[in-house]
């Protein structure tokens, strides 16, 4: 069993939601971010969600684990990707 202050990277070592390009959260291209997420969404067979949910929660958990720790240049790539995942997925932009 995971330890509190562990639970975030168990989370992201174990999870069989989605299986993930290796090193796909520390590329600099958002929008190659955003294709590779939106390709293992798509492909997919053990999601529970939606594609764009399960790609967009996978994101969202690599910004939040980081937490302070991450860096703006790279939280600026990650926020971008987010946008480009949107606009893959043909989703309104915020």
């Amino acid at each position: 069993m995971p330890t509190r202050n562990s639970w975030s990277d168990y989370v992201t070592k174990h999870s069989v939601a989605l299986d993930l390009e290796e090193g796909v959260f520390t590329w600099d291209d958002p929008k190659r971010i955003a294709r590779s997420l939106k390709h293992s969404a798509d492909t997919s067979t053990r999601r529970k969600a939606a594609p764009f949910q399960s790609a967009m929660a996978m994101l969202n958990c690599s910004v939040n684990r980081a937490g302070k720790n991450l860096p703006a240049s790279r939280r600026r790539i990650l926020e971008a990707a987010k946008t480009e995942l949107r606009r893959t997925f043909g989703k309104t932009s915020r």
